[in-house]
């Protein structure tokens, strides 16, 4: 048991409320306990009485008096503590941009960012093997698909995966993605506009151009250009969604007739159609760059490399990644 210690809000706490606070760093001590301190005048925030719903702010003190309970440190080893150091080791191998707000992973194909049904390990759950001596855990800030590979941008405190939120909000991100379709869209270049609408479906969710003024709907916009092409079979597309609706680029490129291949679920083609001889049969879908303000300073602007059936692809067709010409902004 602790004596009274006198404990600093952290920048990363901006507006945290008191009891949850307490949670984060006393993860062992009860509600019930804690609101007899606070009724009692045990705990303070700077010398003041406060209450559970009280917002906390940077460099305010909270009294904190002596405890039953530790505070929140190093966890014993545990086969779950094990299996986090390896999320840790695939972590560090996945990093593309480290600091002291940010990390930005390369997500390989296949894994889930979250998890869900029938997901065993998942880029929210490997987070865990790196949190930091508060205890406090990474936070994503947006998603991609299970399928899809490329940049995934995570926030190391509370504070910054709010003001990288707002920024994807506001649209204030610049997203490119790189992917592979069948056959040449008509124009060179174009923006996609159309209403979008999931349904719920046996293999999933599923996304599906709406009929005009259908309820549910969201509306969707992308760009796209034509940055190579193997004839009249193949295209490389640069797509840039402007709106973050659910498999957009994936539906869109489907609705202009190039499917994205090894798209299970919006790739269709006729009888006459034949997948072409050593592609992989997995989805063609990179998200190449973000380009990102920083919670403190300048942007994060960071390119993750194409997953290894992505650089077979390119390979076997002759595309030079050169070719796409991306400028700095």
């Amino acid at each position: 048991m602790a004596g009274v210690e006198q404990i600093k809000v952290g920048e990363d706490e901006t507006g945290m409320r008191l009891d949850r606070w307490f949670k984060a760093h006393y993860p062992g001590l009860g509600f019930g306990h804690l609101q007899k301190l606070l009724r009692s005048g045990q705990v303070r925030v700077d010398g003041g009485r406060a209450k559970a719903d009280t917002r906390l702010q940077p460099g305010q003190t909270v009294r904190v008096p002596p405890l039953d309970v530790d505070r929140k440190g190093a966890a014993p080893l545990t086969a779950r503590t094990m299996r986090g150091q390896e999320d840790g080791d695939l972590l560090a191998q996945m990093l593309l941009h480290e600091d002291d707000k940010v990390f930005v992973f390369n997500k390989p194909s296949g894994l889930a960012v979250q998890g869900g049904s029938g997901v065993s390990r998942s880029v929210d759950s490997m987070l865990e093997a790196w949190r930091n001596k508060k205890g406090e855990k990474p936070r994503l800030v947006h998603r991609l698909d299970r399928d899809t590979s490329g940049v995934l941008v995570v926030a190391r405190t509370r504070l910054a995966a709010m003001k990288l939120a707002e920024a994807f909000r506001a649209r204030e991100t610049k997203k490119t993605y790189w992917a592979l379709v069948k056959g040449v869209p008509k124009k060179r270049e174009d923006r996609i506009s159309s209403w979008l609408v999931k349904e719920q479906t046996p293999d999933g969710d599923r996304v599906r151009v709406a009929r005009h003024g259908e309820d549910g709907a969201d509306h969707a916009v992308s760009y796209y250009r034509v940055v190579d092409q193997a004839g009249q079979a193949l295209s490389w597309l640069e797509m840039e969604p402007y709106t973050g609706r659910t498999h957009q680029l994936r539906v869109h490129a489907a609705s202009i007739g190039c499917p994205i291949i090894g798209d299970p679920k919006y790739f269709e083609a006729d009888q006459n159609w034949e997948f072409p001889g050593g592609l992989q049969s997995r989805l063609h879908l990179h998200a190449r760059r973000i380009v990102i303000p920083h919670p403190d300073r300048g942007a994060v602007d960071v390119t993750a490399p194409l997953p290894p059936h992505m650089q077979q692809s390119w390979k076997l067709l002759g595309f030079d990644e050169a070719t796409a010409g991306e400028e700095r902004p």
